[in-house]
């Protein structure tokens, strides 16, 4: 079992900056894969960035690459996003999630376990 949780979120004009974290409790958290999605009100949940357990590979939704950069730190069980440029349609509630097996960076039900979200909310 892996119990996750973010924080970071806030409110912050557009061309700003965040960072995003993520504590994951439980064992092992180097041999999780870990995602970061959103989801804006009245839409589905879409990816952001997902890291591997290695820090080997990292992928990114393309409306997000050159702006954000997930890292992780398996010293401390953390998990980051750092998101700079925002614009407001990076507005959302973000979630970090753990996938412990087999591994679909981009599609959010392969993915085993989940926070409970922080918003993000971007003002023009």
């Amino acid at each position: 079992q892996v119990q996750l949780v973010e924080s970071g979120g806030g409110f912050v004009q557009a061309g700003g900056s965040l960072r995003l974290s993520c504590a994951a409790s439980g064992r092992a958290f180097a041999s999780y894969k870990m995602g970061w999605f959103r989801q804006a009100p009245g839409k589905e949940r879409e990816f952001v960035a997902a890291i591997s357990g290695d820090r080997r590979f990292t992928y990114y939704e393309d409306s997000v690459k050159g702006r954000f950069t997930i890292s992780r730190d398996n010293a401390k069980n953390t998990v980051f996003l750092q998101m700079n440029s925002l614009i407001p349609e990076d507005t959302a509630l973000y979630y970090c999630a753990a996938e412990g097996s087999t591994w679909y960076p981009r599609i959010p039900n392969k993915y085993d376990y989940w926070g409970q979200g922080t918003q993000v909310t971007v003002s023009s």
